[in-house]
């Protein structure tokens, strides 16, 4: 089937293709902000993306356009993901940038018909990116980056000298080529003596049980359990006021502060904090009880109500079994 291509009149999206088919398919309508979608929006749109995807040819741009859309609506999964591993010693735009790659790779893989949801499918795929990131660029000691970026520079530096020699280059050509001292050449040596990948038979230290690397990755992955959670999390979501949500998004998805939350809805810091703290609880007794959330957006006192109370500084996050399932489900669609 050969698509048809006309552009949009409108004003969002006035550059953007518009496809339509010839036989009366819906055409594939133009996304103008994908990563501003709310939750529930960017699930069920993701999944109409993905049965249009199903439809298309590979390689050609209507297909690169829906799973392009769907990359952008999905990253914050990645983000999600990536936030586990924030203490290590690589940037945090390398982490994404890698669990973006599990993010495309799963939208590659994913089958709409087999009935299982995306964020379920995809987030081993990207965990499992990252962790072979790391394991592939282990470091057994704690490296400045200038050292391992000298590192590189000397490898590829022998490698371009011998091309040329014919033969291995001295330290002296080394450091000349490079133009560093010989001090630098031999802390760049010395770095370089710290790099090495993991070894499956090397005793390792995860989670404070001490073991082999090939004995870890034959345990049970514990995002495993966390989907069940997820999953019993999800309609309790969707019947909360739409206020209750988009608070929980901002806390736990986008990671703002109570006073940053209060500033963008119009609303005091204090005023949040009781919003968000009743908001888990009752989520939390809805996750222990089966009983859906109460409502009491309607009795909730207004801040209009006590205009001289001061704002409280931020509370702390709530660190119970709810606020964890309640980070991790609004932070996979952000």
């Amino acid at each position: 089937m050969t698509p048809n291509t006309k552009t949009s009149n409108t004003s969002n999206t006035s550059n953007t293709p518009r496809t339509s088919y010839a036989d009366g398919r819906a055409p594939v309508d133009p996304l103008a902000e994908p990563l501003k979608a709310s939750t529930a929006d960017a699930r069920s749109l993701s999944v109409v993306l993905f049965r249009r995807l199903s439809t298309l040819t590979e390689g050609t741009a209507e297909y690169s356009y829906v799973r392009n859309t769907l990359i952008e609506l999905n990253l914050s999964l990645v983000k999600f993901a990536a936030r586990r591993f924030r203490g290590r010693s690589e940037p945090m735009e390398d982490i994404v940038q890698v669990g973006t790659v599990g993010l495309i790779k799963a939208i590659n893989r994913y089958d709409v018909t087999r009935g299982v949801e995306f964020t379920s499918f995809a987030l081993p795929t990207i965990t499992g990116e990252i962790k072979r990131f790391f394991r592939d660029t282990s470091w057994a000691v704690k490296v400045p980056r200038r050292l391992q970026e000298l590192r590189q520079s000397l490898a590829r530096a022998s490698d371009e000298l011998e091309q040329v020699m014919g033969r291995l280059p001295t330290e002296a050509e080394l450091a000349a080529h490079l133009g560093i001292t010989d001090a630098e050449l031999a802390e760049g040596r010395q770095a370089a003596q710290a790099y090495s990948s993991r070894s499956l038979d090397v005793c390792v230290q995860e989670d404070a049980d001490p073991g082999t690397a090939q004995r870890a990755l034959g345990r049970e992955e514990p995002a495993y359990e966390r989907i069940e959670d997820l999953e019993a999390l999800k309609p309790l979501l969707e019947r909360l006021p739409a206020r209750d949500r988009e608070i929980l998004s901002l806390r736990f998805g986008q990671e703002m502060t109570q006073s940053e939350i209060g500033e963008q809805l119009g609303i005091s810091q204090m005023h949040v904090s009781r919003l968000l703290n009743r908001t888990l609880q009752n989520l939390r007794s809805g996750l222990l009880t089966d009983a859906p959330p109460s409502d009491q957006s309607a009795s909730e006192p207004t801040d209009e109500s006590s205009p001289d109370a001061p704002d409280a500084p931020d509370a702390p996050d709530p660190r119970g079994s709810g606020a964890r399932c309640v980070r991790r489900a609004t932070a996979t669609h952000g």
